[in-house]
C-alpha cells in the first residue's frame, strides 16, 4: 500500500500511489513525517481517504498530524478535508486564493480558525522542528499553486508538475536516468498533458530557473512515476523550460461556437 522514498529514523517521507480505483485519476498522496508529527500532502478525496487514514496509522497517529498540505483546489488534491478536520486537529494549507472555497468541500464551520493561507511568495512551515518550503508554482496549473521542497530528504513534491498518466503499480517506480525520462515522456502522456494543463511558457521557465537553485535529488508529482538522480531531475527541467503550453498554443479555433446538431 506505501513506500518510503526517505527513511533516516527520524525523518520518513511516505508515498501511497495505489489507492485510486475505479473511475477516477491515478493520483499518488504522500505523507512527511519527523520525530513522530506528520503532515498529509494532497490527500485526495473520497476515493483514497480510508485507506489513506488507515495506512498513516503506520507512521503516526491522526493526533499527531499536524498539517494537511493542499497544492491546490482541485478534487483530487483536498476532497477530504472535511473528514481531517473532523477527526484531527491538524491546520490546512492552502494558497490564500482558494481560503474561501475550500469551506465547500466542509461541513459548516469545520474550517473555522483551521486554515492557514499561503501568500504569494510561499512560506516555510516546522515539522517537529524539521523545515519545510512552501514554493510557488503559480499558473502550473492553479492560479494559486503550491509545492513542498524537504531539504532533508532534498525531495520536490511538484503536484501536477511532471504528471504522467501510468497506473498505481507504476507510478511506485522512480525514472532514474535522463535516457529513461526521454523514454518515459513518449509514452505515458507527459507531453499532452503538460501542453493542455500548464498555464504558458513563461510560468515553465521562471520555475525551472528557481528549482535550479535549489539542491533537489527527487521530483516526486501527483500522478503517475517519479524522477530520481540530478541527471534526471536536470533532463526534466531541460524538457520542462523549453514547453510550449497554455495560452502560447491558444489560437481562435479554441474559441468558436460549436455547431448545433
Amino acid at each position: 500500500m506505501s513506500h518510503k522514498l526517505y527513511d533516516d529514523g527520524k525523518h520518513k517521507c511516505v508515498a501511497f500511489t495505489d489507492l485510486v480505483t475505479g473511475e477516477g485519476i491515478q493520483a499518488n498522496q504522500f505523507l512527511i513525517v519527523h520525530q513522530g508529527e506528520g503532515m498529509l500532502l494532497d490527500p485526495g478525496g473520497n476515493l483514497t481517504y480510508k485507506d489513506l487514514l488507515a495506512g498513516m496509522a503506520e507512521y503516526f497517529l491522526p493526533a499527531h498530524l499536524d498539517y494537511v498540505f493542499a497544492s491546490h483546489e482541485d478534487p483530487d488534491i483536498v476532497a477530504s478535508a472535511n473528514g481531517w478536520l473532523l477527526i484531527t486537529d491538524a491546520k490546512i494549507l492552502i494558497a490564500q486564493e482558494w481560503v474561501r472555497f475550500l469551506p465547500h468541500f466542509c461541513s459548516r464551520g469545520a474550517t473555522e480558525g483551521r486554515l492557514i493561507a499561503i501568500p504569494p511568495e510561499g512560506m516555510w512551515v516546522e515539522l517537529g522542528g524539521a523545515p519545510l518550503a512552501l514554493i510557488p508554482a503559480h499558473y502550473l496549473h492553479a492560479v494559486g499553486n503550491f509545492q513542498v521542497y524537504d531539504p532533508q530528504s532534498k525531495i520536490l513534491f511538484s503536484g501536477d508538475v511532471g504528471a504522467n498518466l501510468v497506473s498505481g503499480a507504476e507510478a511506485a517506480q522512480a525514472i532514474d536516468s535522463p535516457a529513461a525520462f526521454a523514454e518515459h515522456r513518449g509514452r505515458a502522456g507527459m507531453e499532452g498533458f503538460h501542453r493542455r494543463y500548464m498555464g504558458g511558457n513563461k510560468a515553465c521557465r521562471l520555475w525551472a530557473e528557481m528549482i535550479r537553485s535549489l539542491d533537489v535529488e527527487w521530483i516526486v508529482p501527483q500522478h503517475g512515476a517519479s524522477f530520481r538522480g540530478k541527471d534526471t531531475v536536470a533532463a526534466f527541467l531541460d524538457w520542462f523550460v523549453a514547453l510550449d503550453c497554455g495560452l502560447d498554443l491558444l489560437n481562435p479555433q479554441d474559441y468558436r461556437i460549436p455547431l448545433q446538431k
